[in-house]
């Protein structure tokens, strides 16, 4: 099982070898985590994003899978695109969430990196509630099979570092 840990701050100032996207399926660039990575990581992370859409991913990135890209001008490797499901209070999405981080996991794995930073993926305006959204994160990656050997959550405030914490423990 990797190491877990949990940081406060940007993920756009994180040394990993991989950092994780809270993408849209567009995979063009939109608010949050998604806009704050495309603007420090610079042109080339969407230039490659658009070449994903240009071939295979025509339709965009099909909510709970994920896909990597160059990191740019981040101080990683690579960057992992996935996209949240918007949170429902009709419907469970729970697992379209969980497989974030699977599918997470497994292109980190695809591509040797050891280091992750994952964001608190669909907790911004996809609505998810940041306590079951950190219970749901924190059990899927100590779960999962992975060659990673740190999984860093990365969290943007007080409130989801707290949230995380409680599920650490």
């Amino acid at each position: 099982m990797p190491t877990l840990t949990l940081v406060q701050g940007d993920i756009t100032r994180e040394s990993a070898d991989a950092i994780v996207n809270a993408a849209n399926s567009s995979l063009l660039g939109g608010g949050g985590v998604d806009g704050a990575i495309h603007r420090r990581g610079g042109p080339a992370i969407l230039a490659e994003c658009r070449r994903l859409r240009a071939g295979h991913l025509g339709k965009g990135l099909p909510t709970g899978q994920a896909v990597a890209t160059t990191a740019g001008d981040l101080d990683a490797r690579w960057v992992i695109h996935t996209v949240g499901p918007v949170y429902s209070t009709t419907e469970d999405r729970s697992g379209l969430l969980a497989s974030c981080y699977r599918e997470s996991l497994r292109v980190a794995d695809g591509l040797g990196a050891r280091t992750v930073a994952f964001p608190a993926v669909s907790t911004g305006v996809y609505r998810w509630p940041m306590d079951d959204a950190a219970r749901i994160a924190i059990e899927t990656v100590r779960s999962t099979e992975t060659s990673v050997t740190e999984t860093r959550f990365v969290l943007y405030d007080a409130g989801a570092h707290a949230a995380f914490a409680r599920h650490t423990g």
